[in-house]
């Protein structure tokens, strides 16, 4: 069966389908005729060109637009899905008897088939295969097990590697992709069909499309799926009619069912998409009717993918653990350090190889910044300072010259729930902390030293409407940025004598989704204090934003962490926090490090962890100056 992609035209058939449709008028008009060979076919794909994939009895056969076959693979199989690839086809299929997955190349060209390295044997019962083109044009496949096991797996060159292991209906026996809108379909044969992110990333959703009576239009369940732009093709489970629902600003939509009486056993029926027609199989073989389908395709915005350099070793503890990063340089640049707050254990201390050096189980902490050479008490310090969620304090610690992280101090602030930090160092030396709590309040407190005690004093408070987190301020001109979660970026003067209004800078919307998190900036090497991007986790949809950091605040672009998968390195996704600095850390990282959080460790499934990201790849792909 086919799949229409709506990414870089991976689909196999025409967008012709969008002037055909099956009408009342093709309910009695015959069937139309079909090539003689592709009625021995169980599973059928069009190929650009006019030529077929059938799979039959005798294998995998490759056909031209002529009906003549030109290759074939001798094998029992089923569950054939197609995409293009480059200038070939991409065909997996499973072997019926051990029930790996095959992939084949395709030249339509040449007329060859081509057996390409084979995924591993499942380890379940596999039901529904199909595969996905991702948006940084990488091959995926789904298997899906009659207990409702399942897993994603990525293929690339020579390379097959476990994405993650999923949930997935019991009794599915059909699964198609929709490239475009990034969504798995489901058929559950005996209760309907459903819609899940095919993105690996994230924690996902799911939706329903369509259920059986009584609880929806559905006849006996859901049979083969075959998507459309913006829409899906269903056949119930009695094969007696083709539905069709189109997804328009967010729902689903079913146009009137076509009766199509297939007279096959529940579960049996296939659909597939050719140039003008929607193919299904029946008992007497396969029939081709009209297709008229006002549907568009649906894509998402395109947004720059960089693929990380490294990964810091998992959190200790499972689920929302990690939390927020900060960057301690060292003299030798090599033995720069990343700290990293895990909200369950405490605080961890990485190499740039993302090797766990130090671990501090001091508690609940929840966001991390470092300040260095700081004068305080006659003498220089490294600090950092992180937000305690057990007792609502404000945690001092130093690192030393060989990057070594020692408790310094405790400081109550009297919130009720403290969240976020960032640290501030004046012009006129010392540095400062700002905390906030959920309720919106913000705290400003200056750090002291003397006889090597370590002190804190409230300067000034302050408040947003709603729950902040992220924060960080921009040293060189004295400015505090901030995000309020839902509604956006605000700035405001970091010196506490001179306070002026909030203004919001970046509210939320086109570039910029909620929940707003991490921040961090960018300062570029031997500039101008008026030389900086500001850096933020656009939470919602997983991206980062990369914005100027003085007036106006113009928005340079945006992009997303992807897979690296020769170093077996997944992508990022809904970030907490992330710092970033431009010194010169040696080899990828020569123009800095971004250091980002994130909330789903696949490629497998693990505890959540930190990437670190080139910042030359940052500046490459928005064309950075």
């Amino acid at each position: 069966m086919m799949i229409l992609n709506n990414m870089k035209k991976t689909v196999l058939c025409s967008a012709l389908l969008a002037a055909f449709c099956l009408g009342a008028s093709a309910q009695a008009a015959p069937a139309n005729a079909l090539p003689a060979f592709t009625q021995e076919a169980e599973e059928l794909a069009r190929l650009p060109g006019g030529g077929w994939l059938a799979l039959d009895k005798h294998g995998l056969r490759l056909f031209n637009a002529a009906g003549q076959e030109q290759d074939r693979i001798a094998v029992r199989a089923k569950q054939l899905d197609t995409r293009l690839d480059g200038n070939q086809v991409l065909a997996v299929f499973l072997e019926a008897d051990t029930q790996r997955p095959l992939p084949v190349s395709v030249d339509v060209q040449a007329g060859k088939l081509v057996k390409l390295a084979p995924f591993p044997v499942p380890t379940f019962s596999v039901e529904a295969s199909c595969l996905y083109r991702d948006a940084q044009q990488l091959a995926h496949l789904f298997l899906i097990g009659k207990d409702g096991q399942a897993e994603q797996w990525v293929m690339q060159g020579e390379q097959r590697s476990l994405v993650r292991k999923l949930a997935l209906p019991p009794h599915a026996k059909h699964c198609r992709a929709d490239d475009g809108a990034r969504r798995l379909l489901v058929s559950e044969s005996n209760m309907g069909v459903w819609a899940y992110d095919a993105e690996s990333e994230g924690m996902g959703k799911r939706e329903v499309v369509a259920l059986r009576k009584p609880y929806g239009q559905l006849d006996g369940g859901a049979g083969a799926l075959a998507v459309l732009p913006g829409g899906v093709a269903v056949l119930d489970g009695k094969a007696d009619k083709l539905h069709l629902f189109a997804h328009e600003t967010g729902k689903w939509t079913a146009q009137p069912a076509q009766a199509v009486a297939l007279n096959v056993r529940k579960g049996d029926s296939q659909l597939a998409l050719d140039k003008e027609s929607l193919l299904l199989r029946g008992k007497n073989g396969w029939q081709a009717r009209p297709l008229k389908w006002a549907g568009k395709a649906e894509t998402q915005p395109a947004v720059a993918i960089i693929a990380p350099q490294a990964q810091t070793e998992p959190m200790a503890r499972q689920g929302d653990a990690a939390d927020d990063p900060a960057i301690w340089l060292s003299s030798n640049r090599a033995d720069s350090r990343i700290l990293g707050t895990n909200k369950k254990q405490g605080l961890l201390v990485y190499d740039l190889h993302g090797k766990q050096t130090q671990l501090l189980e001091v508690g609940r902490l929840n966001n991390v910044d470092v300040r260095q050479n700081i004068q305080l008490g006659g003498r220089k310090v490294d600090l950092a300072v992180a937000t305690q969620r057990d007792d609502n304090s404000m945690m001092l610690f130093t690192i030393n010259a060989s990057g070594e992280v020692a408790e310094a101090g405790r400081f109550p602030t009297g919130l009720k729930s403290i969240y976020g930090m960032c640290l501030y160092q004046p012009a006129a030396g010392g540095v400062q902390a700002f905390i906030n709590d959920k309720d919106g309040t913000f705290q400003q407190y200056s750090i002291g030293l003397e006889d090597n005690k370590f002190s804190a004093s409230l300067l000034r408070s302050f408040k947003v409407a709603t729950q902040p987190e992220g924060c960080v301020a921009d040293d060189a001109n004295a400015r505090l940025f901030l995000g309020e979660e839902t509604r956006g970026i605000w700035t405001t003067s970091a010196d506490a004598a001179k306070p002026d209004a909030l203004s919001m800078i970046l509210p939320v919307g086109a570039n910029l989704a909620a929940d707003v998190e991490g921040m961090a900036i960018y300062r570029k090497p031997g500039g101008a204090p008026n030389t900086g991007y500001l850096i933020v986790s656009s939470q919602g949809d997983s991206s980062y934003v990369v914005l100027d950091a003085q007036a106006p605040y113009k928005v340079r672009g945006r992009f997303k962490v992807g897979f690296n998968l020769p170093a077996g390195i997944d992508g990022t996704s809904e970030t907490d926090g992330l710092d970033v600095t431009s010194a010169n850390l040696g080899g990828a990282y020569a123009q800095g490090m971004l250091v980002i959080q994130d909330g789903y460790k696949r490629l497998p499934d693990g505890p959540q962890n930190f990437k670190y990201v080139a910042w030359g790849d940052v500046a490459k792909a928005l064309k950075l100056e």
